[in-house]
Order: structure tokens, then C-alpha cells, then sequence
């Protein structure tokens, strides 16, 4: 199977696209990591999986969270929760746009 690696360009490309700033040693140090896991992932592909059967479950363990339930005592109110907001408008959150920010 031929070798996958990630460039350091791929690497700056998706930190800039997650708005992660990442300085030139991560970048590097994110590269060689990425390049280890797409090798890892590419071994585990040359596995023979036919005759094997898919495993969903490996705990024998059922139901063990708790009931999805609300509780109305520890439920704030819309104006309790916008409180401490430095900005609101129409009873919600005002935080700074960053989808429309230009990368270079």
C-alpha cells in the first residue's frame, strides 16, 4: 500500500480553517504526526477482516447513564442566562463573527 504523508501546507491549510494559530515548530512537529496515524490507519486497511464478525458492543453493559430527564430547579431562565452577557440583542448572545474571516 502506498505510503500517505500530510505536507506541512495541508497542516497550516486546516489549523487556519479551525482558526488554531500554530507556530512553524508545530506545524512540523503536527506533520510528522499526522503522516504516523494515515500509516497507522493504512496498516490496520491491509487487515483480512471477511470472515470476521463486526463487534458494536464490547462491554456486555446496557443502559448504564442516567434517564435523559430535565430538572426545572436547576434551569436558569432566559434573562438569568443572558445576565452576565456583555452583549445581547433580541435575547440572545452577541459574539464576534469569524466565518467570513479571510485566510492568507
Amino acid at each position: 500500500m502506498a505510503k500517505t504523508t500530510i505536507s506541512p501546507h495541508q497542516v497550516k491549510h486546516v489549523a487556519q480553517l479551525a482558526n488554531i494559530p500554530i507556530s512553524k515548530k508545530e506545524e512540523q512537529e503536527l506533520t510528522q504526526a499526522f503522516t504516523e496515524t494515515l500509516a497507522v490507519v493504512n496498516q490496520l486497511k491491509s487487515l483480512k477482516t471477511k470472515n470476521v464478525q463486526p463487534t458494536h458492543q464490547v462491554t456486555g453493559l446496557e443502559n448504564i447513564l442516567r434517564a435523559d430527564k430535565v430538572d426545572q430547579e436547576k434551569m436558569f431562565t432566559q434573562e438569568q442566562a443572558l445576565a452576565n452577557a456583555s452583549q445581547t440583542h433580541q435575547g440572545y448572545f452577541v459574539v464576534p463573527r469569524i466565518i467570513e474571516k479571510q485566510h492568507a
